[in-house]
């Protein structure tokens, strides 16, 4: 499987780049670099619980948008080197911890590769479940990759307008894979499924970010999902969006999110009949939500 890597095409990207001489348009090579793995309190509730779940940051990024809270992985390749064996070993001691699951956040670069870190740690004691973290720009074939790996899919559905994944994101097929990594992604878990203590531990989420401006880009993506999955899904709205830096071209990306404008979204689901669903309230637009990456130490 790790083959693949010689000739990479894991992501809508299709660089075709032999990652065991050079980086591919993720910015890494064919180890797995991981720049946090911790306890995170800050997921949705089904996710993060009350322990907290057990999140692995991956450095590089297929999608890098020009607004990433993350930009000091994804774009600037911080990280520590691990192996398949310490990668498992990470795994395991999360789960030591207390981690409700295995939260794998940017992981589409490393597919091959964790898969066997998975294989391994469940052969060593981790029963807990694996979330696949993504931004949603994915090829199905490497969805495919992950049947009977990944209990918990938690997909971004960022745009729905190509014209907007293009310019914020240098994707301008980004909708249609999206669409089809996300049907594979239901079709291989289906319904959602949650334990007595109301933790997911099979489902998929689908998370949108709104972007200042974009309010009826955000309208179509949730009538999307709704008129084709219903209640077979959860859809997280999320008002969180922060500015990272000062934008001198997209002066839009420099605002936080209106109230007035997460409410109408928020009532707009509310209409479409959206039950299922996350939201949420003020004061998440802050920097103080965006994790550290920096001299972080792995739990090895």
């Amino acid at each position: 499987m790790k083959e693949i890597l010689k000739n990479c095409n894991l992501c809508p990207r299709n660089c075709y780049t032999n990652r065991e001489k050079k980086t591919g348009f993720c910015g890494m090579k064919n180890k797995m670099v991981i720049a946090r793995a911790s306890i995170h309190q800050w997921e949705e509730p089904c996710i993060s619980g009350k322990n907290g779940s057990g999140t692995i940051f991956f450095s590089g990024c297929n999608l890098k948008c020009i607004f990433c809270q993350n930009y000091q992985i994804s774009t600037k390749q911080i990280g520590q080197e691990v192996s398949i064996e310490e990668f498992a070993t990470i795994c395991l001691n999360l789960q030591k911890q207390g981690a409700h699951n295995i939260n794998l956040v940017t992981p589409t670069h490393f597919v091959p590769l964790i898969i066997e870190g998975i294989k391994l740690a469940k052969k060593k004691g981790l029963k807990i479940p694996i979330v696949y973290n993504t931004s949603g720009y994915e090829k199905k074939e490497t969805i495919q990759m992950l049947n009977g790996i990944i209990d918990i899919y938690l997909p971004d559905f960022k745009y729905y307008d190509d014209k907007y994944a293009l310019h914020y994101s240098h994707a301008k097929d980004y909708s249609q894979y999206g669409k089809e990594a996300l049907q594979e992604m239901v079709k291989q878990v289906g319904n959602p499924v949650f334990d007595d203590q109301g933790m997911m531990i099979k489902g998929v989420i689908v998370r949108h970010l709104m972007l200042p401006g974009l309010k009826e880009d955000t309208k179509k993506i949730l009538k999307y999902l709704y008129h084709t999955y219903h209640h077979k899904i959860y859809i997280s709205i999320m008002n969180q969006y922060t500015p990272i830096k000062n934008f001198q071209i997209n002066k839009n990306l420099n605002q936080t999110i209106l109230e007035s404008d997460y409410d109408e979204v928020i009532n707009y689901a509310l209409d479409l009949g959206i039950k299922k669903a996350f939201i949420q309230e003020g004061g998440t637009q802050d920097k103080s939500f965006i994790p550290d990456f920096l001299n972080q130490k792995l739990p090895l």
